[in-house]
């Protein structure tokens, strides 16, 4: 990867964690993620005017997205009515990337350089460290563990379905509009069907961080697809994942909470496979 690749999948990782501080006080996970998709559906009708209509071989591809993006959002919401969000959230997200390396492998015909496969492993194995930092997990613990790890193979398919995706289009604009538009509404019509009357009432204090959230989000995805047009989707997930120290840095800052010898320890190894995936 080039610096270029690595410094924008960083920003995206960054922008990713801001909108995850911003939104800390949104506990409804349903009205969460129908805001946000919302958010990221209203962000990208105004560039259909440049990206038109996909291309027909595309439609397979985005629909093969759309599935696998909800079931990824329905498996995160069950990992959070189960478990803990520090526990449940770093195995989700460290173990995507190992998993994405083995797809890229086997599906996209990458070949990855020992030092990137090191970069990938060390960053998995560093964001898989916070999974401890409340303690080590308890047998009551692993339902919600399994629904992570769960989460986590769901990213990784979505990851290296989009991958595929965007370099079939050649135009990650255009792929992520689609992608924002088609998936945007779904969560928002559960909530509208499921609330009913009261979803105004529950809407009113969280909607303006919610849309901005989805726009965000939205945005740091987009150049996440940007980058994955130069190959190296292991490397580039692995960097996308590094959103959950940036989060940790941010909630020291912002809401005050302890970083801890295990944060520290996470951020190191992070960190170290970081400069082994931008060497």
């Amino acid at each position: 990867m080039t610096p270029s690749v690595v410094a924008a999948v960083l920003v995206a990782a960054l922008l990713h964690a801001g909108w995850n501080a911003i939104a800390h006080a949104i506990t409804d996970r349903l009205l969460g993620f129908a805001l946000i998709g919302l958010g990221g559906m209203l962000a990208a009708l105004p560039v259909l005017a440049f990206v038109g209509p996909p291309p027909r071989e595309a439609w397979p591809v985005l629909l093969a997205s759309l599935v696998t993006h909800l079931l990824y959002l329905s498996l995160l919401m069950l990992s959070y009515h189960t478990g803990e969000f520090g526990q449940v959230y770093p195995m989700a997200r460290g173990t995507a990337p190992w998993v994405v390396a083995l797809g890229g492998t086997a599906l996209l015909g990458e070949s990855m350089a020992a030092s990137d496969l090191a970069g990938v492993l060390v960053v998995s194995a560093g964001l898989m460290t916070l999974v401890f930092a409340g303690g080590r997990p308890t047998r009551a613990q692993l339902p919600a563990l399994l629904a992570a790890f769960a989460t986590g193979l769901g990213i990784a398919v979505y990851t290296v379905v989009d991958a595929y995706g965007v370099r079939l289009t050649q135009d990650p604009l255009g792929y992520i509009t689609w992608i924002m538009i088609l998936q945007g509404p779904v969560f928002f019509l559960v909530a509208a069907f499921t609330r009913r009357g009261a979803l105004p009432r529950q809407l009113k204090p969280i909607w303006k961080v919610g849309l901005l959230g989805g726009a965000v989000s939205a945005f740091a995805y987009g150049t996440v697809l940007w980058a994955q047009l130069t190959g190296a989707v292991a490397g580039i997930a692995a960097l996308r994942e590094t959103s959950i120290i940036f989060a940790a840095v941010l909630g020291t800052l912002l809401f005050g909470e302890r970083f801890g010898r295990v944060r520290v320890s996470a951020a190191v190894i992070v960190v170290t496979g970081v400069l082994l995936l931008a060497l």
